[in-house]
């Protein structure tokens, strides 16, 4: 699951990387793009950064109940976790990407993490007011760009991206940092109550095989790929007005039917994991470093620092864009196989457990000296 989820955030970033005029370029033409590159578009926007964001929470209610099972301090250590992880996303926003997620599931987890264990009572008024929260953002946003008549705009000048070197383009990260990270008034809320909704999900049962896990997966599918997607559709061809609905309140919802239906077609699966089970899996036992390097190689190939695709195949966007995308997903796959035949983590987990098992290892040493 991780694995598809990872994957398919590139899905929406690959538009970001293949237009010539960068992420200025990518915004300046949302909702107003031709019909098979809005549709394309609509494929993977938001979706899978939902998904993502609900397989955080899980993730972080397994690490709840493991402290518990060991008798640890909550949150306890998870803080230095979340502070490793924000770290990351900061490197990750300044060298690579402008719309790092890695920095606003920091910042979440920290608040989820002193509400994992707290009552379903209380758990449940918080999702309701962080829900409350992020519809009111989203419908104020949509509100505004109606009376504007529906633009967007980027925070960077397109011909950086096509022509201009790394260090510049690092420089316009920095300088524009305010127009790059204002996604995070967004995240924060919807992660609050996605990470929230993902512990849920997973004490209701929503992986066991059994007919109630059965059931609730049913409905996820019937509400997210029932009802939201076809929503999330017409959002897609309606404006550019229309752009934090389409993006922020919709796919969470067609992620929860992703998830039900991903899910249900794992368990249904018979015999040993094939070539391309095992291949996702990887990806997602790696997902730090297949999420920050395909960003990497997607930047290589198409920014005019690198080999400068974007502009190059511009007369055949939006047909390229696609491959594009499948190519890198095909690469990683194939290097999370390889590299985790030798490694047990990815290279950037490897690093990162490192740094996260530093402090206690050096207490431990000189406790023993």
């Amino acid at each position: 699951m991780r694995g598809v989820a990872i994957l398919g955030t590139l899905g929406t970033n690959i538009w970001i990387f293949t237009d010539p005029g960068g992420p200025a370029g990518f915004m300046a033409t949302w909702g107003a793009s031709g019909a098979v590159e809005t549709f394309l578009r609509f494929l993977t926007n938001g979706k899978f950064l939902g998904l993502l964001t609900l397989l955080f929470g899980i993730g972080l209610e397994l690490q709840y109940r493991s402290a518990v099972r060991k008798g640890l301090a909550w949150p306890g250590r998870y803080l230095w976790r979340a502070a490793l992880l924000f770290a990351e996303g900061v490197l990750h926003f300044v060298l690579i990407f402008e719309f790092d997620v890695l920095m606003g599931y920091a910042l979440t987890s920290v608040i989820v993490a002193y509400l994992i264990g707290r009552s379903e009572r209380a758990v449940t008024a918080w999702m309701v007011a962080a829900g409350a929260l992020h519809v009111a953002l989203v419908s104020l946003l949509t509100l505004a760009l109606l009376a504007a008549g529906g633009g967007t705009s980027g925070g960077a000048a397109g011909g950086l991206f096509a022509e201009g070197s790394w260090p510049e383009q690092v420089a316009a990260r920095l300088q524009n940092l305010a127009v790059y990270r204002a996604e995070l008034i967004f995240i924060i809320p919807m992660g609050i109550v996605l990470f929230l909704l993902g512990a849920r999900l997973l004490r209701a049962g929503v992986f066991e095989p059994g007919e109630g896990g059965a059931r609730l997966r049913r409905r996820l599918a019937v509400l997210g790929l029932g009802v939201a997607a076809p929503l999330n559709l017409a959002t897609a061809y309606a404006g550019p007005a229309w752009f934090a609905v389409d993006r922020y309140l919709l796919p969470p919802l067609v992620a929860l039917g992703l998830l039900g239906l991903i899910t249900s077609i794992v368990l249904g699966l018979r015999g040993a994991p094939g070539r391309l089970r095992t291949a996702l899996s990887d990806v997602g036992r790696a997902a730090l470093s297949c999420y920050v390097l395909q960003n990497l190689v997607a930047s290589a190939l198409c920014y005019g620092w690198g080999l400068g695709l974007a502009t190059r195949l511009d007369p055949a966007r939006p047909w390229w864009v696609p491959v594009a995308w499948a190519g890198i997903c095909l690469l990683f796959m194939t290097l999370a196989t390889l590299w985790l035949r030798r490694f047990r983590r990815g290279p950037l987990e490897l690093a990162w457990q490192w740094a996260y098992q530093a402090p206690w290892s050096r207490r431990a040493a000189d406790a023993t000296t």
